[in-house]
């Protein structure tokens, strides 16, 4: 707004002249700071001493995984004086609402964007992130292709799963190996879903067969793990990670080969829904089940015998870390950089398991426990 000082009567003193280009001045200082006010927004997030505006875009918030995410998040956010937006999918595989977040994140002036992609869908609003200014970091699930990001924070999602197939290859102990495969989905690609596949056959010594596609290995042959020993591949049936997801699919592998001894479950919620339907059929001493996440509840069922073994992962620490990171970023600081001779940030993963097997590496349940997440 200008005001016009000849507009102004020129009966008033002095003092009146004086107070009303005062007003200018106030008027022109409170536009000015009008971007500074509300949670995110541009000058908030412009780093010094204010506030920095970061955006944490989850799969869901319905899997502990990623509520753990979230806690972490906020605890660290309130660390560094960040003001945290969280929003998430409303299932896995949801795009669409990921693709808002981002664009709300933008339109926010937010310095960074932390997200755990529901797939290749969301890459081109995280284009327009990187654009805009926004340093975006991948949690969990390195996106497709991984320049997508400008890092990623992750466990080596490959190494998880060799660690329980090496496992599951020592365990068996020579016998013969009917696998059962629990994915994460059957009709889209998404990283961390053929990373978990393919580091499992791998850690049971089975040829993955493709760098990018899941179930294209042999469906039968020689596994060289352990003491080797011969295997078929039964089923790949997708879950969506998810308890339901899991019960089904295992459901459809005991009707194509009811003698299924080795389960691999892309995580620990497939696993538990994978449990479910072995019990239900009475086979659930008959099969081991083995999961990648480490939760407190997962870990519980590592003692009770539900999981043979569990691959532990940190994804709070994924969380706090990138939220630190940005915070450090939009105040001046460097880049973060990637794990020497990695892709990515390695954030670490441990093999859990009740019973320890010769030339493993293997934590107790309770020895886990102590950096474990979720109830």
């Amino acid at each position: 707004m200008n005001i016009s000082i000849s507009q102004i009567s020129s009966r008033r003193s002095r003092r009146t002249r004086a107070a009303a280009i005062g007003v200018t001045v106030c008027l022109g200082a409170t536009l000015a700071a009008c971007g500074s006010s509300g949670s995110g927004s541009s000058s908030s997030a412009s780093g010094g001493g204010g506030k920095v505006g970061v955006s944490l875009i989850l799969k869901t918030l319905t899997n502990p995984y990623f509520v753990s995410m979230e806690k972490d998040a906020k605890a660290q956010a309130a660390k560094d004086n960040v003001s945290l937006t969280v929003a998430a999918g409303n299932s896995d595989g949801d795009t669409q609402t990921q693709i808002t977040a981002i664009d709300n994140a933008i339109s926010r002036g937010d310095k960074g964007i932390l997200i755990t992609t529901n797939g290749d869908a969301v890459n081109a609003a995280l284009g327009r992130a990187k654009q805009a200014g926004l340093f975006v970091i991948a949690l969990d699930t390195a996106p497709n292709p991984a320049s997508t990001a400008d890092i990623t924070y992750a466990t080596d999602n490959e190494q998880a799963g060799k660690l329980i197939g090496q496992y599951a290859a020592a365990a068996l102990d020579g016998k013969p190996a009917v696998i059962a495969m629990l994915d994460l989905f059957n009709n889209q690609v998404v990283s961390v879903d053929i990373n978990r596949d393919h580091g499992f056959l791998e850690g049971m010594g089975i040829d993955p067969g493709s760098k990018t596609e899941n179930g294209k290995e042999a469906k039968s042959g020689k596994y060289t793990g352990g003491k080797g020993g011969t295997y078929k591949v039964v089923c790949h049936q997708p879950t969506q990670g998810a308890i339901d997801g899991g019960r089904t699919a295992m459901e459809n592998c005991l009707s194509a080969n009811p003698d299924i001894n080795v389960v691999y479950a892309i995580n620990e919620p497939a696993g538990e829904g994978a449990y479910n339907a072995l019990k239900a059929a009475g086979k659930e001493k008959q099969a081991a089940i083995y999961a990648i996440d480490g939760s407190c509840s997962g870990l519980k069922n590592v003692t009770s015998g539900e999981f043979a073994a569990d691959a532990v992962q940190y994804p709070g620490k994924m969380a706090a870390l990138g939220v630190s990171s940005i915070a450090k970023l939009a105040r001046g600081g460097s880049k973060p950089s990637v794990t020497n001779g990695k892709s990515f940030y390695d954030t670490g993963t441990a093999l859990a398991a009740a019973k320890s097997l010769d030339g493993l590496t293997v934590q107790s349940p309770s020895q886990a426990a102590s950096a474990c997440w979720g109830s």
